[in-house]
């Protein structure tokens, strides 16, 4: 990476995707604490546990509107706001409910950066570097869950109140964030299209492309401002004209979770609780689960803007057959030793596959003028479903037998492989604007 101020904006804004992470996994060291010191019931610690998805759901739902009205740069901003406040009130509540606001400001937070973030690093990347940029986001992600796990394990021994230091210490990276936004100068494609800045929007690319010319930036430019003014209606979302990209980010996030990743990355210890490996299971899911997830992503990354975002979500798609395929087939037969051989080789799937490509390609086939609007789209499918999931799983488990269950994943990632082949297009080293002339109806 030649031009290191870019590089710089991309892993700021990509740090919204670290504390993400960190958010997510963090409470998993409080959670029996809580349960306890507030003498919860069930529904009511459940509820509390799981405050921060459902801000989350509402986050990726809304997330479009910031980040369209107010700008990339601003929504960057409030993102690392919403973390800092949920850090130092989930910290501080003296009681559940207080407890459940902050995480659910939390969620909110989640829910906008996985809008903003990946959408915002694709808007200022040159095609070339697109891939590995934007997919900083999903590195940042799995790198926060290592460190929330590390941090609860060296916070676990500071006394009674160790669980509110687990949980407050987050609003340290959110601050650091902050004010790390404030250097990040706006999305030059929002300035041109939304804010009407097209001086403003030179002057970005520019920095972003320092040896361009002044003919080739204001082409540049020129093309940024066509594909709104060419297309009639461009601000309304649901037409025709966007039925392909639309059917693409709902797809690739539906097939994302229907792959069973986030069931499998939550209910490890169940999953391996069922081939006798009670005592290793936490040990398998924050470490081994974690580094295999982080060791694969960088895979991924590297390959991202290599190979394109089809060969992998290929890739990934064989890997899930094969894995999801064979615990099935373990527990049909009992042969429970290769289980955990199959969970580690899933998440090595997910991460180079799905992991790696989701936020990418979302953030790269709509047009202009209505990229806030897909992200949101897709962030949502993604979360709501995920939700749906956590939350009918263990009943799968328990109406089910194992084989079936990881039969429904590994047939629905038989039909991701034929969505890959039939309808998915290689977005890698194509300009957005060019993209969206592909992709329009």
């Amino acid at each position: 990476m030649h031009n290191k101020k870019l590089f710089f904006w991309a892993l700021t804004s990509a740090l919204a995707g670290f504390l993400f992470g960190f958010d997510t996994v963090v409470i998993s060291g409080a959670e029996q604490t809580i349960q306890t010191l507030w003498e919860l019931n069930v529904t009511l610690h459940g509820l509390a546990i799981s405050m921060a998805l459902w801000g989350t759901v509402i986050g990726s739902l809304a997330g479009g509107w910031p980040t369209e009205k107010l700008g990339r740069r601003k929504t960057l901003l409030s993102i690392g706001v919403l973390y800092f406040v949920s850090a130092v009130g989930s910290a501080y509540a003296p009681e559940v409910y207080s407890f459940m606001i902050a995480r659910f400001i939390g969620g909110l937070g989640v829910g906008i950066s996985t809008v903003a973030a990946p959408l915002y690093i694709s808007e200022i990347a040159p095609a070339k570097d697109r891939g590995k940029l934007a997919g900083m986001f999903q590195f940042n992600i799995v790198f926060g869950i290592l460190v929330a796990f590390l941090s609860n394990a060296l916070l676990s021994g500071v006394g009674e109140n160790a669980w509110r230091w687990m949980l407050g210490v987050e609003a340290f990276p959110a601050l650091v964030y902050s004010v790390l936004c404030f250097g990040l100068p706006e999305s030059p494609r929002w300035l041109i299209t939304h804010g009407k800045d097209r001086e403003g929007g030179i002057e970005v690319f520019r920095r972003i492309n320092p040896d361009a010319s002044e003919s080739d930036l204001n082409d540049l430019a020129d093309e940024v401002e066509a594909s709104v003014t060419d297309v009639e209606h461009a601000s309304t979302f649901f037409t025709r004209r966007l039925a392909k990209p639309i059917t693409l980010a709902f797809l690739i996030a539906f097939f994302n979770q229907l792959s069973g990743i986030n069931a499998i990355l939550y209910f490890a210890p169940r999953i391996f609780k069922m081939t006798g490996l009670e005592e290793s299971a936490a040990l398998l899911q924050s470490v081994g689960i974690g580094v295999t997830n982080l060791i694969f992503t960088f895979v991924g990354l590297w390959l991202i803007d290599r190979l394109g975002r089809r060969t992998l979500l290929y890739i990934g798609s064989f890997g899930y057959i094969a894995s999801l395929g064979l615990c099935a087939w373990a527990f049909h037969t009992e042969t429970y030793a290769i289980v955990p051989a199959c969970i580690f080789a899933f998440i090595a799937a997910h991460a180079v596959g799905q992991g790696a490509v989701i936020w990418v390609f979302i953030s790269e086939i709509f047009p202009n003028r209505n990229r806030a609007s897909g992200q949101a789209l897709g962030s949502f499918t993604h979360w709501i479903f995920a939700a749906l999931l956590t939350l009918f799983f263990p009943k799968m488990v328990e109406a089910f037998a194992p084989v079936t269950v990881f039969g429904f994943f590994c047939f629905m990632m038989v039909l991701q492989l034929v969505w890959v082949k039939v309808m998915v297009p290689e977005t890698m080293g194509v300009s957005l604007e060019e993209m969206q002339g592909k992709l329009e109806g």
